[in-house]
């Protein structure tokens, strides 16, 4: 069985600041992936969340040059189909398309999990994925 670790904005903010028990915990989770042989995402409109001017950018930058495993996994047309698939199967709209994102990666492989800040909106975008897991920070 495969499984990936799939990280929302607050997640990636967590893991960008210098210490904080958020921080500890995104770094517990990613340790914990490594020592699994598991894989950890940021879909890349997760980043587009994020990238906010020249002040907030090299932070987010600085993150990703510094977890090296982790990676970014862009929305090509085979991701947008699955996105789209989850909004439907939720009944939502375009206002949960990155939320989307983040079950749609996390059900990519045979299980995923999901690291999120937003615990009750992910739980019903992945209600109709019994592989994706939703993990609340």
């Amino acid at each position: 069985m495969t499984s990936v670790l799939v990280l929302d904005a607050e997640a990636m903010s967590a893991l960008s600041h210098r210490s904080g028990p958020r921080r500890d915990e995104v770094r517990g989770a990613l340790d914990a992936a490594e020592r699994l042989d598991r894989g950890a995402i940021v879909p890349a409109v997760v980043l587009a969340e994020l990238y906010r001017g020249p002040r907030r950018n090299p932070v987010v930058d600085a993150c990703l040059s510094r977890e090296t495993g982790l990676s970014v996994r862009d929305t090509d047309r085979v991701l947008a189909r699955a996105v789209g698939g989850v909004l439907v199967a939720a009944g939502a709209g375009s206002e949960d398309m990155v939320d989307a994102h983040l079950v749609a990666v996390a059900a990519e492989p045979d299980r995923g999990v999901v690291l999120t800040g937003d615990e009750p909106d992910l739980t019903r975008l992945a209600a109709a994925y019994p592989s994706v897991v939703v993990q609340g920070l």
